[in-house]
């Protein structure tokens, strides 16, 4: 009998290891098909977001111009003890490196790196290469009698930071700062400026933010308490910017806002005014351009909680006695914070980078960072200043997107 017992014991133990291996094999097998599924999605995300993502940080902190262009001088600079000038064979590299970056057609990028870091750096490759001795003999004591700038140890300093492959001259830059002697410091007063900017760009997407929750509150509000069939026309009307170019929306408002434009007249006419109104190329036509195009940003995701929520939740607690502007604060108003945050960071994160609306309908006080990024993209071809703005503003969506993560979480919920 007991032996019976242990046969079935062993039996009943063999099928539940088969039925666990088997269950193991089917969802391997479908976390394979899963994964195959979901493959052209994540290859398009690492593709088109990643990639570029990463490209644009690594381009805020490459540096090789001065690599590329002047590598046997920087070998030289390695062992330079940066309190005397360097010796004869430093000044005969430099020499070499300049006429070879010449050729290879270096001397430009060059010039523009050395221009960044100095305004009197930027002409040092023509001056020594127009100084050079023929015979090549005593190019030291030629070089120092006719291009000033290398009698400088701080020069053959500023060659030697440069030369490596990677800097945060471009970062710190784009915070106003510099480094100076080993030490980070704040640039002149007179040179400070991205700062200013990211102020200003931060200002004009939390007003447009501010005017869009004001005026989008109480539309998204009235929508929902539309039929349907009246809200789904309404809506239409509220998509139908959409279906406009952004160049010409903002090029209507400057015809809309001119002195002798629509609103304008119309207020002289009225007698509300006596002159015209300065509502272009000033911060008061950029709010009011950059309010209506983003408005519907805010007014979708917060109809969608709206329409969402149960009226007879306000219904009960007038019926309790409560005042309806009470019933509306302490019932109806916090159920829709969720629509009003989603919204509000959408917008957020749109106005802070925008770029033609500023340009066209803004005075030189009212451009943001991304006209910059712009500038220097399409200008300069500074790349790496370029990105480095660029990064500010993906560095501030982030922390945006974390912070409203943090405040969204329900109290119940682990972190």
């Amino acid at each position: 009998m007991s032996e019976t017992l242990a046969l079935a014991r062993t039996s009943s133990e063999v099928q539940t290891q088969r039925l666990h291996r088997q269950l193991q094999a089917t969802k391997r097998a479908y976390l394979r098909r899963s994964m195959l599924l979901i493959l052209p999605l994540l290859a398009l995300l690492v593709v088109g977001f990643l990639t570029p993502i990463g490209s644009l940080l690594t381009k805020s902190v490459e540096n090789p111009e001065v690599a590329t262009a002047l590598p046997k001088t920087l070998a030289l600079l390695v062992n330079w003890d940066d309190q005397t000038l360097p010796d004869e064979s430093v000044f005969s590299a430099l020499g070499e490196d300049l006429r070879s970056a010449r050729s290879n057609g270096q001397l430009f990028a060059l010039n523009r790196r050395l221009g960044y870091e100095s305004t009197g750096l930027r002409s040092l490759s023509t001056a020594v290469l127009g100084r050079l001795p023929a015979d090549g003999v005593n190019v030291r004591d030629a070089l120092i009698k006719g291009v000033p700038t290398l009698a400088d140890i701080k020069t053959w300093a500023t060659l030697k930071q440069l030369g490596r492959p990677y800097t945060g001259f471009y970062w710190l830059a784009a915070f106003d700062l510099k480094m100076d002697a080993g030490q980070i410091r704040a640039v002149a007063p007179d040179k400070a400026l991205y700062l200013d900017v990211l102020k200003r760009s931060l200002t004009i997407a939390g007003l447009v933010t501010v005017l869009c929750v004001l005026l989008g509150y109480p539309l998204a509000y009235w929508l929902s308490r539309q039929p349907a069939r009246r809200a789904n026309l309404l809506l239409i009307l509220v998509l139908l910017p959409f279906w406009t170019s952004l160049i010409v929306r903002t090029a209507s408002w400057i015809v809309l806002l001119q002195s002798g434009g629509l609103i304008n007249n119309t207020l002289i006419d009225l007698g509300l005014l006596d002159k015209p109104l300065q509502l272009v190329f000033n911060r008061a036509g950029v709010l009011i351009s950059m309010t209506h195009i983003l408005l519907p940003f805010l007014i979708l995701p917060l109809y969608a909680v709206m329409k969402g929520i149960d009226s007879r939740y306000e219904r009960a607690a007038i019926s309790l006695g409560a005042h309806p502007f009470t019933a509306f604060r302490r019932v109806y108003l916090p159920q829709t914070f969720a629509g009003v945050a989603a919204g509000a960071l959408l917008v957020f994160i749109m106005a802070i980078g925008y770029y033609i609306t500023p340009a066209l309908l803004g005075g030189p006080g009212d451009q943001m960072i991304s006209y910059f990024v712009a500038y220097y993209t399409n200008t300069t071809i500074n790349w790496g200043m370029a990105t480095a703005l660029g990064s500010q503003l993906l560095l501030i969506v982030i922390l945006l997107y974390w912070v409203y993560a943090k405040v969204s979480r329900p109290a119940n919920r682990p972190a």
